[in-house]
């Protein structure tokens, strides 16, 4: 018959549509089985933190000291009794954006309770909407561009945002000199970071009557400045601001005292690292920079940090990036062991510790090395205690300090 033909071609198809529905049911079932956050949490085992850091590429020192500030507050919080046992997996976020994604997406997948990282802003802002989307728990440890915590409702920072920052420094900057009319402003334009802070560096200026004479754009991967710094200097700045990473920023520090500059530089958060010593060296001395972290602060935690570092250091002082891991670390430990003695994991799956974790987090109080601190409901840090410090060489001009020149409180300081 005629028909035939057409009648089995639409058997056929009416078949192989029932097969594919079988076979995206099935797939549909096998990815919700294999999705770590539908599991039931085993109340013997222990919780996974993960983080991710920037381990190499052009961040690498910010990733080494974090590395080492969350491995000292790993030590000192598993040795003191807790209720629930925590590991920890750090994973290479290295500098760049699909590093960072690609380490969130693997530490998911193996089922961490909460991520610390990345290591950078413009990495956070990749990054995050993945953690967001799965409802993992996100502490950014070094995060200080605008709008990181309003990515969503499980991401928060310990870094306080550049916002709250930046006035100390140029406000310092100011009083020891006066009568400064003339600014010169470097940033690195293809960092998230150093634009956002720049910004709010030049409206800090601007409030105070100061239009910069010079706005110079440079590159994170720039090691050569005497252009942009030539024609900044033929503008006569007395200060000279700076929004860069360790590595950029200390060798354009090197060279504006090396092309001849002698008045006042003020620094951003990204060469707020012992790092840039090495870098600048003895051309580092006088360097002004608003810190979220002193040393110097005299509190039983801090104590500790300081001891603690020094022992795995020889001797050297920590930075405000190893200072800011510790208490991504702690702040995350603390709520786990709180959640844990209320038997809130208990029947849990994954996804909902994740979620009762969260909350946790965002209701605590901590004292940690920066000092005390809490969270405002969208996961801003919140930080009452601010400082001033100057880079101190000593006399080999390879190694030095930051040294407090002055201490602010701020409460309930807000972006």
């Amino acid at each position: 018959m005629p028909e035939a033909p057409c009648s089995e071609r639409q058997r056929g198809a009416a078949r192989l549509a029932f097969l594919l529905l079988v076979g995206i049911g099935l797939l549909a079932v096998l990815g919700r089985s294999s999705d770590p956050a539908t599991r039931v949490l085993s109340q013997a085992a222990p919780l996974k933190l993960g983080a991710a850091l920037a381990l190499t590429g052009n961040a690498n020192l910010y990733g080494q000291d974090q590395r080492m500030g969350i491995a000292l507050a790993q030590g000192w919080l598993q040795a003191q009794p807790h209720p629930r046992r925590v590991t920890l997996r750090v994973e290479d976020g290295a500098s760049d954006e699909p590093s960072a994604i690609a380490a969130f997406n693997l530490l998911i997948r193996r089922g961490v309770i909460a991520l610390i990282g990345p290591t950078l802003s413009q990495q956070a802002f990749a990054a995050d909407p993945i953690a967001q989307r799965q409802g993992v728990p996100v502490v950014a440890p070094s995060n200080t561009a605008k709008g990181i915590p309003q990515i969503g409702s499980f991401i928060s920072r310990v870094s306080a945002q550049s916002s709250v920052i930046a006035p100390l420094s140029i406000d310092e900057a100011l009083q020891r000199e006066p009568n400064t009319r003339r600014v010169a402003v470097f940033f690195a334009q293809d960092d998230a970071y150093s634009t956002a802070e720049t910004a709010i560096f030049q409206k800090v200026l601007a409030a105070r009557g100061l239009k910069p004479v010079s706005i110079q754009r440079t590159q994170l991967a720039d090691n050569d400045f005497q252009n942009p710094i030539t024609a900044a200097l033929q503008q006569r700045p007395q200060l000279v601001v700076i929004s860069a990473q360790a590595v950029d920023g200390g060798n354009l520090i090197r060279q504006l005292r090396e092309l001849g500059y002698q008045g006042q530089i003020v620094v951003g958060n990204g060469l707020n690292t012992p790092n840039i010593y090495p870098i600048c060296q003895r051309w580092c001395d006088g360097v002004l920079i608003a810190q979220a972290y002193s040393p110097e602060l005299n509190t039983p935690v801090n104590l500790t940090f300081r001891r603690l570092f020094a022992e795995a250091n020889q001797g050297r002082t920590p930075g405000q990036i190893a200072a800011q891991a510790w208490t991504a670390y702690q702040v995350v430990f603390e709520a786990i062991q709180r959640v844990q003695k209320r038997g809130g994991f208990e029947g849990l799956t994954l996804g909902e510790a994740r979620q009762q974790l969260m909350q946790e987090l965002l209701s605590g109080h901590y004292d940690t090395p920066l000092g005390p601190i809490h969270f405002r409901p969208d996961g801003e840090v919140v930080q009452g205690r601010f400082y001033v410090a100057q880079v101190r060489m000593d006399a080999s001009g390879r190694n030095g300090r930051f040294t407090l020149v002055r201490e602010r409180e701020l409460p309930e300081a807000k972006p």
